[in-house]
């Protein structure tokens, strides 16, 4: 019921926010993202968010950016962290693009280190996506490419590492409101890796966060348990990992 709850939240909300919530007394904890709710997008459904959180009143939320921490405490959510609850039972994010193996490309926003580790420290992942980020293959829809988030002294020998193992480009992000390059809520940079061809995942991200300097990738491999996406005629299309 408490999870029907908060994907029915999630599934009115124009806006939701990237959190963890957990029960203060039972571990039902479960994270939201602040994309873009494909089917509920008209400017109505704003304030809805506000008015389900009324009703998760006996959770708390554990934020895994500073927006997140912003939209919790503007919503009148408890706020948590992982140092008092390391343990979730369910996460609840959102994602740049799925492949047909549930692996994720994640971070276009610049957070994909911290909800990575929000992820990894839930027992079920479910991702929620509009249509459009439903891929047989990585990079068919998405084509910002993997974001990398990198200390910042080492960007340039971690791009040139990238770019001759695997091909490709990686291109440090730039940011758009401020001069200089984007800079994460764990005061790093973003690498940008324009891949040419579909790759072995788990072999890549594993190989380059080997890489000195890398900190994480926003490659999600084999962590997403279940994906529900909207589809343009309003219905939810829902996709499983494939049976090996």
């Amino acid at each position: 019921m408490w999870l029907r709850r908060l994907l029915g939240c999630a599934y009115k909300a124009e806006h939701f926010c990237t959190t963890t919530l957990r029960n203060r007394w039972k571990s039902y904890p479960s994270s939201v993202d602040t994309r873009h709710v494909f089917l509920c997008r008209k400017r109505r459904y704003s304030t809805i968010m506000a008015e389900e959180a009324k009703k998760l009143a006996a959770y708390a939320a554990v934020d895994n950016h500073i927006q997140a921490r912003q939209l919790i405490l503007q919503h009148g959510l408890s706020l948590s962290d992982l140092d008092r609850h390391p343990e979730l039972d369910v996460a609840i994010d959102g994602a740049d693009e799925v492949d047909s193996a549930l692996t994720l490309i994640k971070g276009g926003g610049g957070c994909l280190t911290q909800e990575k580790i929000v992820a990894g420290c839930a027992k079920h992942f479910i991702v929620i996506a509009d249509y459009r980020k439903d891929s047989k293959s990585l990079g068919q829809q998405w084509k910002k490419g993997v974001p990398v988030e990198v200390i910042p002294m080492a960007y340039v020998p971690v791009s040139r590492a990238i770019a001759r193992r695997f091909g490709g480009e990686a291109v440090l992000r730039m940011a758009v409101s401020k001069a200089g390059p984007v800079v994460t809520d764990n005061s790093n940079f973003i690498l940008d890796w324009k891949f040419e061809h579909a790759q072995n995942w788990k072999e890549v991200n594993t190989a380059i966060k080997m890489i000195p300097g890398v900190v994480e990738t926003g490659l999600f491999v084999g962590m997403a348990e279940k994906v529900y996406f909207g589809m343009e005629d309003g219905s939810v299309k829902v996709r499983d990992p494939p049976l090996n």
